[in-house]
């Protein structure tokens, strides 16, 4: 192959790194920038010259350097390595080089001044390295346990064979190359895609840092080292980092069992005590980076004959716990405001701290992946019912609960279980919503995965596990393993209520929660969520005091044999509105009324039938036949919802009462509150008028029976398009809408949530749709309804309460679509309100205006 020639087609843009240089993060990138920081913080960082985004793009498309001048900038014979400095370092970049200039000639004036065994590992690691970079060789060519004497000629001769030509020996060409094959791997499809995936526009640019190299093979204790001044995990202060003698790059420290420690340490010999003054000098910068940089810093450094030098600094790569303590002792220290503070947390990393974590820091046997539902890890045995479930939480024992997909009958189950396992299922399945609501770790749709409940075993496609096996389910990265890992617990500290105290006195939008057990209610008051803004009901009835009530009302033959039924479940249902109100002390509460259909209280299988027989002693035909009618091709559009409300009033009319005397009865404990009832399902402005007239007498007949007035609000939840659509007539007689988003856009899209899962990922990469909208609200369709209906429902009723009450309530982006639109408030699961604190705080701080959160209407 002939060799290429190194000609000059142009001088372009480069920059010496100075005080003075025009080095900007848009046009020649963060580590350029973070350099130029240091040159200007007088810390010793050798000489270092920048190449513009632009200057990258055109050698990329053929151009070239004058090598010449370049060159001048250095000493002559000066080693020099060359960087990536993309604009964001989370977009990556093609991987440092080192010693280039290494040569015949520099081999033997290296061997001369620092021993031949110093001298050949350079040369041999610079020719591994330009031959598998540059050169685009086969790295195992060059794969070699003891970089010797024969292996350096062995490697020169293998390149030369593949190559056609000897290894260069012009610095300068062997630069140029260099430069030209960073920028065009850059420029690569697949560096492209990879960078996009991070979030990086299409367009990213990437410039290159050239920097002269300080050996860190002199006399003495010279080398290369790391050292950063937090743990990376907890983000408290620690200083952490090896020092490995005469190595160069963080390859040399990773990969070395005798590098040094920095501190003092029993485990071995340590910087600190070999060189205590370059040690405090280190301390020195780590501190001048602090304050300066408003960053935690990693400094990568070398010491060279006695010498120390900066050779890099980048920010410290942490958990989201630890990026909450940094950023609120910075913002104590006077060093950031509190406003930055807020803004350098990612509201959905806020999320990892509520809830335990695998230790990042140990091993992990992954047996599958799926949808991370629902955040949090835990471990425990697999048990494939509920009823296994229940009787492990009564023997103390940890079990994950392993379905094909759950239902409401399941949730027993998932209060019993410390994290859910489903084959089936997406971001808004039952397992997922019910996951989330309880702060429960929950993978779904796991890919690969058979559930057997029959056979009662888990098989993947390595392992097939039976009942009682121990698993672990992270639910923050989606993630199945194997056994028991290292866990972190939830940070929970004093960090985390500063930083959401902060975010308080910015946000202007309310933050609510959906609860609907007294615990749900506890962790909404712990995250201090301002009310419930969603109560179902009918998670209630599932207990088992209750279920058999339950089910004896839905096989009453008659109006006042349902009412008798329900008689019974009305102190029930009174004392569960009681413990909430006083929990939630005087804070709103929006109550739901029942919404299921019927059919979800009955057992499925066949023994379950004949067990219900036994206990309302009636004919197992009869029961039978009684579940078959209930049955419905489409239960998600079939009997429920307001629709029960109409044609069996005596539900509601018992929750009203329940509701109302229980508004009474915490009154009279010194917890007064307005409660809030709540209609589902609606669909016509006449629904409404039937039970608002129906829930208006029981209200007047709570009021002469207990000899007292009190007040309540009555609203819609708007979960269908023509609710959507006719808010302005329905807005007349209410005094809230709010919206659920879950099953608004199940019937905008005429797609189910539960099945979506199950091709929905092929639709998001077709480009079909630009995110799944059960995960993130749609505001072009789904929004568009939401607007309409505000617009029109204020008109009505100027002052009306708007809300969105569905899982989209936590989600950042839903919160930006409230806001813009004028919603008094976002509600979604306990476990979420912080991130929708944090969240809309953000917002109200800047981070977007009304153009860029609701779209023009078409």
């Amino acid at each position: 192959m002939p060799r290429r020639s190194a000609t000059h087609l142009s001088l372009l843009d480069y920059s010496e790194i100075t005080n003075s240089a025009p080095i900007a993060l848009r046009s020649h990138g963060w580590r350029a920038k973070c350099l130029q920081r240091l040159v200007r913080l007088d810390l010793p960082v050798p000489r270092t010259v920048a190449l513009s985004f632009a200057t990258v793009h055109a050698i990329a498309a053929g151009q070239s350097l004058n090598m010449a001048a370049l060159m001048g900038k250095f000493e002559t014979g000066q080693l020099l390595s060359v960087r990536p400095s993309p604009e964001n370092p989370d977009w990556g970049g093609p991987g440092a080089i080192l010693n280039i200039g290494m040569n015949d000639e520099r081999h033997a004036e290296i061997a001369q001044a620092h021993g031949e065994k110093v001298a050949t590992a350079l040369y041999f690691a610079f020719v591994q390295s330009y031959a598998q970079h540059v050169a685009r060789l086969d790295a195992d060519m060059f794969d070699t346990p003891e970089p010797g004497e024969a292996a350096l000629k062995a490697a020169l001769n293998e390149y030369e064979k593949e190559m056609e030509e000897p290894f260069p020996q012009d610095p300068a060409y062997q630069l140029a190359e260099v430069l030209r094959s960073m920028a065009r791997a850059w420029e690569g499809t697949s560096a492209r895609l990879l960078r996009q995936a991070k979030g990086a526009p299409a367009e990213a640019g990437l410039g290159l840092v050239v920097q002269a190299m300080a050996g860190g093979f002199g006399a003495g204790d010279s080398g290369a080292g790391v050292i950063q001044f937090i743990d990376p995990v907890t983000g408290t202060p620690q200083v952490t980092g090896r020092f490995a003698m005469h190595g160069q790059g963080r390859e040399a420290i990773s990969d070395n069992p005798q590098a040094l420690y920095l501190t003092h340490d029993k485990r071995g010999p340590s910087l600190e005590e070999r060189e205590p003054g370059l040690f405090a000098d280190l301390l020195r910068f780590g501190a001048i980076c602090r304050e300066k940089l408003r960053e935690e810093m990693q400094i990568e450094f070398t010491i060279e004959n006695g010498k120390l030098w900066v050779l890099d600094a980048l920010k410290v790569q942490r958990s989201s716990r630890a990026a909450v303590r940094v950023a609120v002792a910075l913002a104590e220290d006077g060093i950031i405001s509190k406003k930055e503070a807020l803004m350098r947390i990612t509201p959905r990393g806020l999320a990892e701290l509520l809830h335990r974590q695998v230790d990042p820091r140990g091993k992990r046997d992954v047996l599958a992946r799926g949808i991370a539902a629902s955040p949090g890890a835990a471990t425990g045995r697999i048990v494939f019912t509920s009823t296994a479930a229940q009787a492990s939480a009564s023997r103390d024992e940890a079990c994950i609960l392993v379905r094909r997909e759950t239902s409401p009958e399941d949730i027993r189950g998932m209060h019993a279980a410390s994290a859910v396992l489903t084959e089936r299922g997406g971001m808004t399945s039952h397992a997922a919503v019910i996951g989330r609501g309880l702060g429960l770790p929950c993978v779904v749709g796991a890919t690969g995965v058979q559930v057997d409940a029959r056979a009662r075993e888990l098989r993947t496609g390595r392992h097939v596990l039976g009942e009682g096996d121990v698993i672990t389910i992270d639910g923050t990265t989606g993630e199945v393993l194997l056994g028991a890992v290292d866990m972190l617990e939830p940070a929970l500290d004093d960090a985390f209520a500063t930083l959401l105290g902060w975010a308080d006195s910015f946000r202007d939008i309310g933050v609510r929660a959906n609860a609907d057990t007294p615990a749900d209610a506890c962790v909404a008051r712990e995250f201090n969520a301002e009310g419930i803004g969603l109560c179902r009901t009918e998670h209630m009835f599932f207990e088992d005091d209750r279920l058999t009530v339950m089910r004896e009302m839905i096989f009453a033959d008659s109006a006042p044999d349902r009412a008798a039924a329900l008689e019974r479940l009305l102190p029930m249902q009174r004392s569960d509105f009681v413990e909430l109100f006083e929990i939630m002390q005087g804070q709103p509460v929006c109550i739901r009324l029942f919404d299921p259909p019927l059919h979800e209280f009955l057992p499925h299988t066949r023994e379950g039938l004949r067990q219900l027989a036994d206990a309302l002693d009636r004919p197992l035909s009869e029961v039978t036949r009684r579940a078959e009618e209930l049955a419905e091709f489409n239960p998600m559009l079939g009997l429920r919802g307001v629709r029960l409300g109409v044609t069996m009033p005596e539900i509601y009319e018992m929750q009203a009462r329940a509701i109302f005397e229980a508004a009474i009865d915490s009154r009279e404990r010194g917890f007064p509150v307005v409660p809030e009832v709540m209609i589902p399902l609606v669909s016509a402005m006449r629904e409404v008028e039937l039970v608002k007239a129906r829930i208006d007498a029981v209200a007047a007949a709570v009021r002469i029976a207990r000899g007292t007035g009190f007040d309540f609000r009555l609203g819609v939840m708007v979960e269908t398009p023509r609710a959507a659509l006719r808010a302005g007539e329905i807005a007349q007689h209410v005094d809230f809408l709010s919206f659920g988003t879950n099953d608004l856009t199940q019937m905008t899209y005429g797609l189910s949530r539960d099945d979506a899962g199950r091709f929905m990922s092929i639709y998001v990469q077709s480009g079909v749709f630009a995110e799944d909208p059960f995960h993130v609200l749609d505001t072009e369709g789904v929004g568009e309804l939401l607007l309409i209906a505000a617009e029109r429902g204020r008109k009505a009723r100027p002052g009306l309460m708007l809300s969105i009450c569905g899982e989209h309530g936590g989600s950042p982006e839903s919160i930006a679509f409230c806001r813009a639109a004028g919603f008094d408030y976002v509600s979604c699961s306990s476990f979420r309100v912080p991130v929708a604190r944090l969240a809309a705080a953000q917002l109200a701080i800047g981070g977007r205006d009304e153009k860029e959160a609701i779209p023009e209407l078409r």
